[in-house]
């Protein structure tokens, strides 16, 4: 494989072409995105025990893809309430978990006068005053560490949301201003145009919030638009060294959406992105793909220079993908060991942004590293518990 690689990593011009690749060549991509990633984590490969908490299923954008986002009136509609949010924290501390997700649609109050209502009778001014104090609450009575994925931030948000957050999340998902067209995947959604996420991605690294985001594959995009996301990114970690985590994520039709007749990404397809992925981003960012959303054939990712499987619940089911179960933990530790690696538990940020103060929020920082070893993964003896 010829290389044009720059201290960064790779161009973009040899990117797009590797994300085409085949045969010998592909095999080629395949093996140095694994010397890369042994080379940053050798043989351990992470996940973190979660609980799913879906604080609210209503949102503004009406993303062509999307079976979470609901109406109010839709029977399936849900805001949960404090002590459903509590009860499902508690399950999941019991079960071992050690991380709080907390999922939930972008704005819905601007779209959706009678939610806006509800929230003013609760006393609150927004969403996310909502999913703050929600954040707290579930530190304070359960000590599972949050991590909330709300979709786009304000700067102002942010800080409201910072001192409750281990980390926060936001896929950025693509870069490809084509896909707000009509009958595109993005089409009526103000919080997918590319450059509002990428401003949210700089307002996290200004703020120095250790954050998670991603690509979203075989929404409509080109290879080379994958690409052109990807360096996005890269980019941005450049700048403020923030980006701990880039997910691969697979498009998977569901049957009650406009994209439901859309062929899916292969897993190969999958694979090879995830490797072009990792020589891009090159050793700086921990790289995942969600095994759940490729059955029983997500062992070949180790093969792409992943090194992190991402949230997995005992207790709570994938509500953005409620028909793929999550593996067992036994399962995930069989496959990635039968594939050399040793399966690690990490927290919801990771073991860089941990160790050095000034990343996360000093309480919640104690809080983990009452749970970690030097490294900065869970100790052995605290997994599962």
């Amino acid at each position: 494989m010829h290389s044009s690689r720059t201290e960064a990593g790779i161009s973009r011009a040899e990117a797009c072409r590797l994300i085409q690749a085949t045969g010998g060549e592909l095999l080629d991509l395949l093996k140095e995105a694994s010397r890369i990633r042994d080379a940053r984590t050798g043989p351990v490969i992470t996940y973190s025990r979660k609980v799913f908490i879906p604080l609210t299923n209503l949102c503004r954008d009406r993303c062509g893809y999307c079976t979470f986002a609901r109406t109010p009136g839709d029977g399936q509609a849900h805001t949960m309430t404090p002590e459903e949010v509590l009860a499902v924290a508690r399950a999941g501390r019991k079960a071992g978990c050690k991380e709080a997700l907390f999922s939930l649609g972008d704005k819905p109050e601007l779209r959706y006068p009678e939610y806006r209502a509800w929230l003013e009778q609760q006393g609150l001014g927004s969403t996310i005053e909502y999913l703050q104090a929600m954040c707290r609450l579930v530190f304070e009575e359960t000590g599972l560490l949050p991590h909330a994925n709300p979709g786009v931030l304000s700067r102002g948000e942010m800080l409201e949301l910072q001192p409750v957050n281990v980390s926060l999340g936001m896929m950025l998902e693509t870069t490809s201003r084509r896909l707000l067209a009509p009958g595109q995947a993005h089409y009526r959604c103000p919080d997918k145009v590319p450059e509002v996420r990428l401003a949210a991605l700089d307002t996290a690294g200004e703020l120095r919030i250790p954050f998670t985001t991603g690509i979203l594959i075989g929404i409509g995009e080109t290879p080379e638009e994958r690409v052109d996301a990807l360096l996005a990114i890269r980019e941005r970690h450049e700048k403020y060294g923030h980006i701990q985590e880039v997910i691969v994520q697979n498009f998977r039709a569901k049957s009650d959406t406009l994209f439901a007749g859309r062929p899916e990404p292969a897993v190969l397809d999958v694979a090879q992105t995830a490797a072009v992925a990792r020589l891009i981003l090159g050793s700086q960012v921990h790289l995942q793909v969600p095994p759940n959303l490729s059955s029983d054939e997500y062992g070949c990712y180790l093969r792409a220079g992943i090194n992190d499987w991402g949230g997995i619940s005992p207790v709570t089911r994938d509500f953005i993908n409620p028909e793929m179960a999550w593996p067992g933990i036994a399962s995930l530790r069989s496959v990635t060991g039968g594939a050399g690696f040793t399966l690690r538990e990490r927290l919801a940020a990771y073991p860089e942004y941990i160790r050095e103060a000034g990343w996360t929020p000093e309480h919640l920082r104690q809080a983990a590293l009452s749970w970690t070893d030097e490294s900065g993964l869970v100790r052995p003896e605290q997994e599962g518990r």
